[in-house]
């Protein structure tokens, strides 16, 4: 009986354990997916853009507001990170370079790949 309980428990913990592989594995997948773009603000109409990139571990969710084919303002509503909040300050950067053709923070680079892909969502939904 007692052979029967601790096999029991084993294979519990083993199916446990592939399952919690799986949301990393999609993780993994989903940052490795952003393909960032050289947007031309040339072509983005002024207004509010929202932008969001779910990558199962790391989401971001942003405001973009673009004036006069300039990015004036992002506001980061969420972003849920585990130790990558760090990438916040790419907001900065990508204002002061009007692209999101920027460096990923190092020690933060999935969370920057995120926010960064949910900045350049934001702005795609402006191209005329």
């Amino acid at each position: 009986m007692k052979k029967i309980l601790l096999l029991s428990i084993v294979i519990l913990f083993a199916v446990s354990l592939l399952n919690s592989c799986k949301p990393i594995e999609e993780y993994k997948k989903r940052v490795a997916a952003v393909q960032l773009e050289n947007i031309d603000l040339q072509n983005v109409k002024d207004g509010d853009y929202s932008g969001a990139y779910d990558a199962v571990i790391v989401k971001a969710e942003v405001l973009v507001k673009v004036r006069d084919h300039r990015i004036t303002d992002i506001e980061l509503i969420r972003h849920d990170n585990g130790r990558g909040k760090p990438a916040e300050v790419l907001i900065d950067t990508v204002l002061t370079k009007q692209s999101v053709m920027v460096d990923a923070i190092s020690g933060a680079t999935s969370s920057s790949m995120v926010i960064l892909e949910a900045i350049q969502s934001a702005l795609k939904k402006g191209l005329e």
